[in-house]
């Protein structure tokens, strides 16, 4: 009777145990799936960055290679917030004047209903000044987008643009976030 027990107890431990694995991995597949459209989203960012003329210190490679990364994750993020209204995922790749340009766009847009889509976005940016410290990187930044202007569903503007951007970009603890912001009529 024992034995029968044991072997009963053991199947419905392997029974428990195979779900919880199909679970977990049904659970990990969804989140892979929302990573994959995320990155897919984040794809349709592109930015590319010349650093060759910036001064008065060279940006070393792995300086540029973070840059690029967050200043696409910047973008990513702002383009999120604005598309959804919401505030939650400014305050990482944000500081100073810009959080706050960001925060008041999206307070703005909830208020009025309205709210902006930015895709196939390409980010052509140049260092024009590196802080010898290496504590602040000043990027000039031609953006061309795809942005759409909706109230709730319908459409109000949908057109190409170009736009120029001044940014200032300081390191934090683990990355480096985009301060400042000015577009500006050419460069």
């Amino acid at each position: 009777m024992n034995r029968v027990a044991t072997n009963l107890f053991r199947c419905r431990s392997a029974s428990k145990i195979a779900t919880l694995a199909l679970l977990i991995t049904l659970h990990l597949g969804l989140n892979a799936a929302d990573t994959a459209n995320d990155s897919s989203a984040a794809s349709k960012v592109t930015v590319q960055l010349e650093a060759k003329k910036a001064g008065p210190r060279g940006v070393e490679n792995l300086t540029q290679r973070a840059i690029v990364r967050d200043y696409r994750s910047a973008w990513t993020t702002m383009s999120h917030a604005l598309e959804f209204n919401t505030l939650d995922p400014i305050d990482v790749p944000f500081a100073g004047d810009a959080k706050r340009v960001v925060h008041d766009t999206v307070i703005s847009q909830q208020r009025s209903g309205i709210r902006q889509v930015f895709t196939d976005q390409n980010h052509q940016l140049q260092a024009v000044f590196y802080a010898p410290e290496g504590d602040a990187i000043e990027l000039h930044d031609t953006a061309s987008y795809r942005q759409q202007v909706l109230d709730g569903s319908r459409s109000i503007q949908d057109r190409r643009v170009v736009m120029y951007y001044v940014v200032l970009m300081t390191p934090s603890a683990d990355r480096w976030v985009v301060r400042q912001m000015q577009v500006v009529q050419q460069f």
